[in-house]
């Protein structure tokens, strides 16, 4: 049995309201929901005091306790410079942030509700105020290393998930092949454009999905889930806002850029860079669900994850992308020229 789903499992609901009452030197009410989550396990509790606080575990073996505390670094930074995210609340006893329930790392966050955003309209101001959030991020994120976190690089985060993919026995071997050879491919044609272009490496979000940035009325936007958080090159947390491929949101991006350019300086280059981080997203994604392929819950709702069927289709996709990054470059070019 994979072990971390073995210590998961005895992850009980009694031992998660002794874990928030021993974090906060406070009684709860019984009173325990599950909130969804692919990767750790998180509840909503109450407390005797009428708040509600939420409770994250981490995932056995996904990161180290330096990790996390790295990653409470940069939201606790954030929230010092007044910056709307969501900071891990202090334990008792001076114990930091990160709690431990039989070995498995656990923070307590207070419960704050808010609306996921929508892609908006090319026109809307929406664009604007997320460059500008995302502006405000980087510059603490510039501030401090993060040497426990991982850096995006396709010779370091992509060569290990691809290894992970092709050591593990996930793929038949004619679909491997094509894996290492679509590999190939991949780096000889972006890590020269990582070496040129990906020079500044901060801290980031890591996974600035629009999901992850919620709108309240009294504060606006605010981001949330640093889980991911990483090293690396800035327009990495901008792309993935976008509702398409940077060729076709020329209006959304040079609105972002604006709003982003209020509070940081951003290299326009880099723009070039969205393309191969892209395929390596999607690189990311397969290793990502591989090192859950064991779970139960996964098997019940990916049923189809790992078939051969599967892997054609996948690596049909990988394969388009690798084309898609040979055309975007003169584009990319181009959007620099209008910028600068």
């Amino acid at each position: 049995m994979n072990t971390a789903v073995a210590v998961f499992s005895a992850l009980s609901p009694e031992r998660v309201l002794e874990a928030v009452e021993c974090g906060l030197r406070c009684r709860c009410t019984g009173l325990l929901r599950p909130l969804p989550s692919y990767i750790n396990r998180v509840y909503t509790v109450e407390l005797e005091t009428g708040e509600t606080v939420v409770a994250k575990f981490y995932r056995p073996g996904r990161w180290t306790r330096a990790a996390i505390i790295a990653e409470h670094d940069l939201v606790l930074a954030c929230a010092a410079d007044e910056i709307p995210v969501i900071a891990p609340l202090p334990l008792a006893d001076n114990k930091g942030t990160v709690g431990d329930a039989d070995g498995i790392a656990f923070a307590l966050y207070p419960r704050r509700g808010g609306r996921p955003i929508e892609p908006a309209e090319p026109a809307d101001a929406l664009w604007g105020r997320l460059g500008a959030l995302l502006a405000r991020v980087h510059r603490v994120g510039a501030r401090a290393p993060a040497p426990d976190r991982l850096t995006l690089h396709p010779l370091s985060t992509t060569t290990e998930d691809l290894a992970y993919l092709l050591d593990s026995g996930f793929l038949e071997a004619r679909e491997a092949g094509r894996l290492e050879a679509f590999a190939a491919a991949l780096f000889e044609r972006i890590v020269p454009q990582f070496e040129e272009l990906g020079g500044e490496v901060i801290r980031l979000h890591g996974d600035c999905q629009h999901t992850n940035v919620l709108e309240r009325p009294e504060t606006g936007l605010f981001l949330i889930d640093f889980d991911d958080m990483m090293n690396g090159t800035p327009v990495q947390d901008l792309w993935m806002l976008l509702p398409g491929r940077a060729a076709e949101c020329a209006v959304e991006w040079a609105q972002m850029i604006e709003g982003y350019e209020t509070f940081r300086a951003f290299d326009r280059r880099t723009v070039r860079l969205i393309e191969p981080l892209r395929a390596m997203r999607m690189i990311y994604y397969l290793a990502w669900c591989a090192r859950q392929a064991h779970d139960a819950s996964f098997r019940q709702n990916h049923p189809d994850w790992g078939t051969r069927a599967f892997w054609v289709s996948e690596l049909a996709e990988l394969e388009a992308q690798l084309g898609v990054i040979g055309q975007d470059v003169a584009h990319s070019c181009h959007i620099d020229r209008e910028g600068q």
